[in-house]
């Protein structure tokens, strides 16, 4: 008989990372489309690798992390404020900046009350992990960001997908919920791969047909749509029906974080149970003086959202007319190229990328199998 310590297998929690070869072999084939490294500031032209080069990958939608007025700020905001806060907002690290920050943002939304995190993607796990609990039941996209699922799973609450867009599986998800549970909707307002807009009206319907709550994460529609740039809600005259929308400081506001805007009650409440904002280092004063400016000059500059849809529309058109499969709304500046097979798409990027346009290759798992983009977004200057 064999022993019980010969039957024993060892267990190395590295041995996944030595039998992870896919990047090695795409670097080798001259494919790997990763990690370009930039040398100058995200701008409809970049300097990356030596070489000029269009950029037509960025989510710096509004174009303002090269704005002269931004960055001014943001090296005044250094000088008086220093380089970091070296602390949470719950204990020594709130400036006057956040609180005046959070203040606008509310009133630029018609909320009543708002709140920062330090990343777009922790804003959504202190969002969701703060108000949802193991006796709620979250009804959440099948296309939502990574950052809602892993929200999401840190809540413990119970996760029921629906279809991407499919009003009629949501009622049937939420025909199905037990009803003595809290019921929350989230949906991106503006798919990041697809340059889908959800569709809000039916959601608010279905909300309020069933008695659950919707949140809207526009981090792809914030400064993007809607009067004023103020996003997908406000697109559809919605900004009252929906209870919390969220956003990133990274996209059209030039920086770096994210925000809820919500009714006082709820923000209040996220303030103080929330573990990913009680125990994060607040955003740093040049970032919140980024973003503060940023929001300014949208609000100055209400037509540059008009410019990016102009701009969306007129790609849509050309790339149309060369025959080419795109996807996504039609006022959305993220359009993206079919190009269905991942070595198809990595050829078409590496082309692409020799000839000095920079492009975003999405494959699976970002992508379904078989609906391999090329990820192409724009900016409005």
């Amino acid at each position: 008989l064999l022993s019980a310590s010969s039957l024993e297998v060892i267990m190395d929690i590295f041995d996944k990372c030595k039998t992870f070869t896919e990047v090695k072999e795409a670097k080798e084939s001259g494919l790997y489309p990763y990690f370009h490294s930039l040398e100058s500031k995200q701008a409809p032209e970049v300097m990356m690798e030596g070489k000029r080069r269009i950029m037509i990958g960025s989510n710096n939608y509004l174009g303002l992390t090269s704005d002269d007025r931004v960055i001014e700020a943001s090296v005044q905001s250094l000088k008086q404020y220093g380089s970091g806060v070296s602390g949470s907002r719950f204990l020594n690290g709130t400036l006057d900046l956040h609180v005046q920050l959070e203040q606008e943002l509310a009133a630029f939304m018609n909320k009543e009350a708002s709140l920062t995190f330090s990343t777009g993607f922790q804003s959504n796990l202190g969002i969701i992990a703060g108000i949802a609990s193991r006796n709620d039941i979250i009804f959440c996209d099948r296309e939502n960001h990574a950052s809602i699922y892993d929200a999401i799973r840190l809540s413990y609450a119970k996760m029921v997908r629906y279809r991407h867009n499919d009003m009629q599986d949501l009622e049937k998800k939420l025909q199905e919920a037990d009803q003595n549970k809290g019921l929350l909707i989230v949906t991106d307002g503006v798919f990041s791969m697809s340059g889908d807009i959800a569709k809000l009206p039916e959601i608010v319907r279905l909300a309020k047909k069933y008695g659950a709550r919707v949140m809207v994460d526009d981090a792809h529609g914030f400064g993007v749509i809607g009067p004023g740039g103020r996003g997908t809600a406000a697109y559809f005259g919605l900004q009252d029906e929906v209870d919390i929308i969220m956003s990133t400081f990274s996209k059209s506001l030039a920086s770096l974080g994210g925000f809820m805007v919500a009714s006082s009650d709820v923000v209040e409440y996220v303030r103080h149970k929330s573990r990913p904002f009680i125990f994060s280092a607040a955003i740093t004063p040049a970032n919140t003086m980024s973003a503060l400016t940023a929001l300014r000059i949208l609000i100055q500059e209400p037509e540059r959202p008009k410019r990016l849809t102009d701009i969306a529309k007129y790609m849509r058109k050309q790339l149309k007319e060369q025959g080419l499969h795109i996807g996504g709304s039609e006022e959305i500046p993220i359009i993206p190229i079919y190009t269905y097979t991942p070595l198809r798409t990595l050829l078409a990027c590496k082309i692409l990328f020799e000839k000095g346009v920079y492009v975003n290759p999405v494959l699976p798992p970002a992508a379904p199998d078989g609906e391999c983009i090329i990820r192409t977004s724009y900016m409005a200057t």
